[in-house]
């Protein structure tokens, strides 16, 4: 009995103690689960469950989202009332797994690149026409093909013409006469057959004999029936208009030459890089040609006039070219990179106080005075928009990646401390590299997330609270949030930036839909298959590279051009599906533009769609010729996730279509 006793003893002892130890794991356990979740206390209930990306799902336990499949994740509807409407607190737990990260709104001069595509071209003010001075027959072409280098003084033609051997005559009579009269006492008769020696003279020279031709004919006496026309310039043979044998009248042209020492470099800067960009700037080239190789040149012009269709204004660059690597028509791309002050205002230290020609860029001095070249009066920096670096004048800046930008709306999360972020709305200036200027909004010193942020955003979302990526959903269109749809949607994009040839539309038109072919296999994780809808879009843009356009459109091609054989050089080295989607990325934005510039064929509308958790956040975009959304950077994990951000090239009677009714994208 009493062993018994001393046995019921122990075991209840034991089952005591495991109770105990059963209910500590058991509160660690919810404790763990509460410090995952904002602002959640260890003896709070959830009150349903939602998803971080579409929060107008409403489930009474855990699952996966119907939408995108992601896990839900629990809410508690008392946490948060004490703080703002748009504020909420996370434990250090959640912030380490939203790693949050926040660094201080400061003040500082940052510097803008600011990149452009053009093309090198003649130096007109060094280009020289070879034409014939006097009517007559080619009888030898000294320079039969173009390309030819000469030298000045080079001989390039001979010519025969009656006219110029009757002149000859005349010189030679009036140095006849005037010999014979040499000795003459008649002032007036030495000076009238002077003056008409000068005036024969003067008459070959006029129409093109070098003194030294004219000398040799006075003093053989005798004229010669060909005369030799000599280059004025070093440079290179760019044009021959004409052949040997062929009669050619005064002012017919023969050759043009260019000297190529010095080159232009005409590029295309988008309006609204202008700001970053002014006059005697340098400017710095690389070309396909000599690829490391950086060329440097000064912005010396910038056309008044932009271009209504492109959307773009000229910026010429004078460049040295002293080995001749650079020839016309070459493809260049270029790289500004303008210090911005306070303003947007630009800053150059090289040009601080400083006198330019404004002529010739190249030309600077400490103070003013004439250009050595062209002797027009110097300007100060100054008056071209330079302004001094001065400490009171560095902007207000934070990092691109602070900034929720929504249309025309900018959010950044400021950093309370302690766990606290409260969402505000700001005005922000140009962007400049990887920073904003702020124009108000934020103080000197604040903290703001640049990481997690899109975290902290969803969060804000599932407490019910105003998102500041969604302030407010409509009433007329309640699944809106749930379909992931924006108002970008509603934009369409009726014509292209080009006006290109139907047939080379009818080609983009064709591998549009290759890629859609491509899209689906990634949408549906079916990496084996990919290589054949891979390799249909290789011949397809075999065909493309046989095709030439002409002016801004042709250059924008190249550049397109490129940009697709990045994306296929990256599809062919993909291992796996992953490395495969990052190559299909580099693919659709060259697509994206080139919709964009060239438009395509047919009635059916492409869509673009954008994703923001692709890339770690970074998000990406795709083209779709249907509305439902289907990503393929993430395939079945989360097939419907992303929004119509845009409808490009609808047809006219689909110009009206409302990317947010009658469509589900389930």
């Amino acid at each position: 009995m009493k062993k018994q006793r001393i046995v019921f003893v122990l075991v209840a002892i034991i089952a005591f103690v495991a109770g105990l130890l059963f209910r500590g794991a058991n509160d660690a356990g919810e404790a763990s689960r509460s410090d995952s979740v904002p602002g959640a206390r260890s003896d709070e209930v959830p009150k349903f469950y939602t998803c971080s990306m579409h929060p107008r799902i409403n489930k009474p336990g855990p699952g996966d989202c119907p939408i995108c499949a992601m896990d839900l994740i629990p809410v508690f509807t008392e946490q948060g009332f004490e703080l703002g409407p748009r504020e909420l607190t996370l434990s250090s737990r959640a912030m380490k797994l939203a790693e949050v990260k926040s660094v201080p709104v400061e003040r500082k001069f940052v510097t803008a690149d600011v990149r452009m595509i053009g093309k090198v071209d003649y130096d007109e003010s060094k280009v020289a026409y070879i034409t014939s001075w006097v009517p007559g027959r080619l009888d030898r072409l000294f320079v039969d093909y173009t390309g030819v280098s000469v030298q000045q003084g080079d001989h390039l033609v001979e010519l025969f013409s009656p006219e110029l051997l009757q002149a000859q005559e005349e010189l030679i009579s009036a140095v006849s006469m005037a010999t014979d009269l040499s000795s003459s006492q008649n002032d007036y008769l030495r000076e009238r057959r002077t003056a008409n020696v000068d005036s024969a003279r003067e008459k070959l020279r006029l129409w093109g004999l070098s003194d030294q031709q004219i000398r040799s004919i006075e003093e053989k006496g005798q004229g010669d029936d060909h005369i030799t026309i000599s280059s004025p310039i070093s440079g290179v043979v760019v044009h021959k208009n004409a052949v040997e044998g062929m009669y050619v009248q005064t002012g017919s042209r023969v050759y043009t030459i260019a000297d190529l020492s010095e080159v232009w470099v005409k590029l295309d800067a988008y309006e609204s890089d202008l700001p970053w960009l002014h006059y005697g700037q340098e400017v710095e080239f690389h070309t396909e040609a000599y690829p490391g190789e950086i060329f440097t040149g000064q912005i010396a012009f910038i056309d008044p006039i932009l271009n209504s269709k492109t959307r773009t204004v000229k910026i010429r660059v004078n460049l040295p070219n002293p080995e001749g690597k650079l020839k016309p028509n070459m493809f260049v791309r270029a790289v500004v990179k303008s210090q911005v002050a306070a303003g947007g205002r630009v800053m150059d230290a090289g040009l601080a106080g400083k006198w330019i020609s404004p002529m010739h860029p190249e030309i600077v001095k400490d103070t003013p005075g004439q250009c050595d070249i062209c002797g027009m009066d110097l300007v100060s920096s100054e008056s071209l928009g330079y302004v001094a670096a001065e400490k009171e004048s560095a902007p207000l800046v934070i990092p691109s990646s602070a900034p929720l930008i929504t249309g025309r709306r900018a959010v950044v999360y400021v950093d309370h401390g302690s766990g606290r972020f409260e969402g505000r709305e700001i005005s922000l200036g140009a962007r400049a590299g990887d920073f904003y200027l702020v124009e108000s909004g934020l103080e000197e010193g604040e903290k703001v997330v640049t990481r997690g942020n899109f975290k902290i955003d969803s969060a804000i979302q599932i407490l019910a609270k105003p998102s500041m990526m969604n302030p407010g959903v409509s009433d007329d269109h309640p699944n809106e949030a749930e379909h992931g749809q924006s108002s970008l949607g509603q934009d369409a994009l009726k014509e292209p930036i080009f006006d290109v040839p139907a047939d080379f539309r009818a080609q983009l038109s064709e591998f549009v839909s290759a890629y859609v072919s491509l899209k689906d296999e990634f949408s549906h994780d079916r990496f084996d298959a990919s290589s054949v809808a891979v390799s249909n879009l290789r011949s397809l843009m075999a065909a493309f590279g046989r095709i030439e356009l002409d002016g801004e459109a042709g250059v924008a091609w190249k550049e397109a051009l490129g940009g697709l054989g990045r994306g296929f050089q990256a599809l062919d080295s993909a291992a796996d599906l992953p490395s495969a989607r990052i190559g299909f990325e580099v693919l659709s934005d060259t697509l994206v533009a080139s919709v964009r510039q060239f438009g395509v064929s047919g009635d059916q509308p492409v869509f673009r769609f954008h994703c923001p958790m692709a890339f770690d956040g970074r998000g990406g975009d795709w083209l779709q010729r249907e509305e439902g959304t289907e990503n393929p950077y993430f395939g079945s994990k989360m097939f419907a996730c992303g929004s119509l951000a845009e409808t490009l090239f609808p047809s006219p009677e689909e110009n009206s279509v409302n990317a947010h009714e009658g469509h589900e994208h389930e």
